[in-house]
């Protein structure tokens, strides 16, 4: 009995493979591309965000300096009332024994009433200062932590790149593409004002 007609597989068979390997390289090509572009991003989100915590932490301890200032002037102001206070009860003594007050008492309690307004500015205006520093420095800790985020999302997505190499799985790739998105929508919220 004759046998059908043969068919030349090895060459086809040659032929598919180099197809796959060429279709397979250009899968491989891209997503090292786009996952060397995703450590670029990893790598601008990461100086950021150890940038702005940086700054943060000095505006919180400068912040602090000052709320140190402002209370030794309160302390200060504090000492000035109860100079006034002694002056008022020397002349209250006097006044009750049916005695002149000794000269200067009243005007030294005039005179620490005004050194007290006078030192409350000064308080009030340090304060003014922490309450500055420290505003500014809760607006760069919100966006240190939407650069941490985008450092997160584009370290996961860097990662399921790997994996899609590794597989040669379009779809893990996909999904790395839709993570460093991610990443990247977190890294352009913490650069808008």
């Amino acid at each position: 009995m004759p046998e059908g007609p043969e068919v030349e597989t090895d060459k086809l068979q040659e032929e598919i493979h180099e197809e796959t390997e060429r279709e397979g390289g250009r899968l491989l090509r891209t997503i090292a591309l786009t996952t060397a572009l995703l450590a670029a991003l990893a790598a601008l989100a990461s100086l950021r965000a150890g940038a702005t915590v940086n700054e943060a932490l000095l505006l919180k301890t400068e912040a602090t300096r000052l709320q140190a200032e402002a209370s030794d002037q309160w302390a200060y102001y504090q000492a000035k009332g109860v100079k006034a206070s002694v002056q008022e009860a020397i002349g209250a003594a006097w006044a009750a024994a049916g005695k002149e007050p000794p000269p200067g008492t009243t005007e030294k309690t005039a005179r620490y009433a005004e050194e007290q307004d006078a030192i409350a500015d000064r308080a009030k205006e340090k304060e003014r200062e922490r309450d500055a520093r420290e505003g500014e420095a809760e607006r760069l800790m919100h966006q240190h932590h939407r650069n941490a985020a985008a450092v997160a999302f584009f370290q996961v997505s860097i990662a399921l790149g790997a994996v899609a190499a590794l597989t040669r799985s379009r779809p893990v790739w996909l999904a790395s593409l839709v993570l460093g998105a991610g990443g990247l929508a977190s890294l352009v919220r913490a650069l808008l004002p």
